[in-house]
C-alpha cells in the first residue's frame, strides 16, 4: 500500500473501516485479494514475488496493513521482506501491543516500513524510524511517511473520509472507493521532500497514480465488525478498472 485512509473506533460494532490505494510496478505479479486457509486463515492479496502482503484481515477482527517508507535509493540490503509482517501478526496471535513492541528489537531486518497493526479494541503503529505508538481512536492517514505526516495525498483521503462519515448517514462502499480515485498531482509547495528528487514528488502526489509502469494496481475497502465487508478493486496500467472483488463475512 502506498496510501492509507482510516477511521478506527474501538467499542463500536464497526471498529474499522479503511480504504487504501496499493501502487506498484504492473509487471510485478500478485495475486487479487482472497481467502486463505478458509474459514480460520486470513483473507488479503499476495505478492507472488516475495510472498507477502500489503493488507490482510481475519475472521477474529484482527488486522494489518502496510506501506514502504519513501527515501532516496540505497545500497543497502535487507535480508526479509516487510511484506512478512501483516502475516506475521496474522499468525502470532499477540496483542497488537505485544508484536509491535517485539518487532522494534527486528524492524532493521526488514526492507523501510509502516506496519498498522489492530484488533477490536486496539491499533498500533510501529515503522523502521518511529514507534510503536498507540493510534488514538479517529480518522488517520498513512503513506510513506509518518503517521499522519501532512503530506497532501494523505490530507486530501483524510479530509474526504471525514466528510463521508460525518453525513449521518449509511457510508455507501462505491462512495468510499471514489474518494481514493482522485488524480489530481499537489502543486510544488506542498511537496514532501523525501529525496526522490523534485520530479519523483510531483509523479508520486496524487493519491491515485497511472502510469504505464508503475501505479496505482488496486483500490481496497475494509469494514470490520460483527457484519464485516472487504472489497478490491483493480486497475490496468491506463487506470482502468479492470475487475472487482467483494467478500462478507460475520465476524467471531
Amino acid at each position: 500500500m502506498c496510501l492509507i485512509a482510516f477511521a478506527f473506533s474501538p467499542g463500536h460494532p464497526n471498529h474499522l473501516l479503511l480504504v487504501a490505494n496499493r501502487d506498484e510496478f504492473h509487471a510485478r505479479p500478485a495475486r487479487p485479494m482472497a481467502w486463505h486457509s478458509w474459514p480460520n486463515g486470513w483473507l488479503g492479496g499476495r505478492d507472488e514475488q516475495a510472498g507477502g502482503t500489503w493488507l490482510a484481515a481475519a475472521r477474529d477482527g484482527r488486522w494489518a496493513a502496510l506501506t514502504n517508507i519513501r527515501q532516496a535509493p540505497a545500497a543497502e540490503s535487507f535480508r526479509r521482506s516487510r511484506g512478512e509482517l501483516p502475516l506475521r501478526f496474522l499468525q502470532d496471535r499477540a496483542s497488537p501491543e505485544s508484536f509491535a513492541r517485539a518487532l522494534r528489537q527486528c524492524r532493521n531486518d526488514f526492507a523501510p516500513f509502516n506496519l498498522l497493526v489492530g484488533d477490536r479494541v486496539s491499533l498500533w503503529h510501529v515503522s523502521s524510524r518511529v514507534g510503536p505508538v498507540a493510534v488514538r481512536p479517529g480518522v488517520h492517514a498513512l503513506s510513506n511517511g509518518c503517521l499522519d505526516e501532512a503530506w497532501p495525498k494523505s490530507r486530501r483521503a483524510a479530509t474526504a473520509l471525514r466528510g463521508l462519515l460525518g453525513n449521518g448517514g449509511r457510508v455507501d462502499p462505491e462512495r468510499l472507493l471514489a474518494l481514493m480515485d482522485d488524480r489530481s498531482p499537489a502543486p510544488d509547495r506542498e511537496l514532501p521532500d523525501t529525496g526522490v528528487g523534485l520530479e519523483a514528488e510531483r509523479f508520486l502526489s496524487p493519491p491515485f497514480i497511472v502510469d504505464e509502469r508503475y501505479g496505482t494496481r488496486c483500490t481496497s475497502l475494509l469494514s470490520l465488525g460483527a457484519e464485516s465487508l472487504a472489497v478490491e478493486r483493480s486497475f490496468d496500467a491506463r487506470g482502468r478498472p479492470a475487475g472487482q472483488l467483494e467478500y462478507r463475512f460475520a465476524g467471531c
